[in-house]
């Protein structure tokens, strides 16, 4: 199903090294690509933001404001192109590959165990039946050291969860997260 379109772009080998085009030098990367029973996502240089403190402002999925949100250039070096996540902070990015879920599957992100290791926790972000559009994904630094996020690498795994059709899927009931671009999509009621 992931090489007929219900991921794209589609990577059917897990890729542990990179050949980067501007030097030709072969690089390690966090994987990426198909694994044993799941599917490691990417995460997009597109965007990365990060929630920021606003003296006397309280987060309200109800009525959400972009300003508690500061986008964060994307940074580059010779380990390749990177988000800064802050210490004890909450950021939220998304992914490369495009997702469309048929009505038979459901689909869970859950952290990948390099980033784990790190302090990084990945929220675990559900792709319904039916669903399509390019995941945002929530990260949470819980060590006390400013951590990077690498963009073009893998980031979190897709599980991926078959059975019946849905009666109802995230399609037929028009869910307000349907079609999502290749942006951070902010909350929504």
């Amino acid at each position: 199903m992931a090489a007929q379109g219900m991921i794209q772009p589609f990577q059917p080998t897990l890729i542990r090294r990179v050949d980067l085009p501007e030097d030709g030098v072969d690089r390690p990367v966090i994987s990426y690509g198909l694994s044993s029973y799941g599917y490691d996502i990417r995460l997009s240089a597109a965007e990365f933001r990060i929630f920021r403190h606003i003296p006397g402002t309280v987060v309200d999925p109800k009525n959400f404001s972009p300003d508690n949100l500061e986008p964060t250039h994307l940074k580059t070096d010779n380990s390749g192109n990177y988000f800064i996540l802050p210490a004890h902070s909450y950021g939220l990015g998304v992914a490369l590959e495009k997702l469309t879920v048929p009505d038979n599957i459901s689909v869970i992100c859950i952290g990948k165990s390099t980033y784990a290791r790190c302090g990084i926790i990945a929220n675990l972000t559900p792709a319904e039946a039916g669903w399509r559009g390019h995941l945002t994904l929530e990260f949470s630094n819980s060590s006390s050291a400013d951590c990077r996020i690498y963009a073009n690498e893998g980031v979190v795994q897709l599980i991926f969860f078959e059975g019946d059709p849905c009666q109802v899927s995230y399609e037929t009931r028009q869910g307000k997260y349907q079609d999502q671009d290749e942006r951070v999509t902010l909350p929504k009621v």
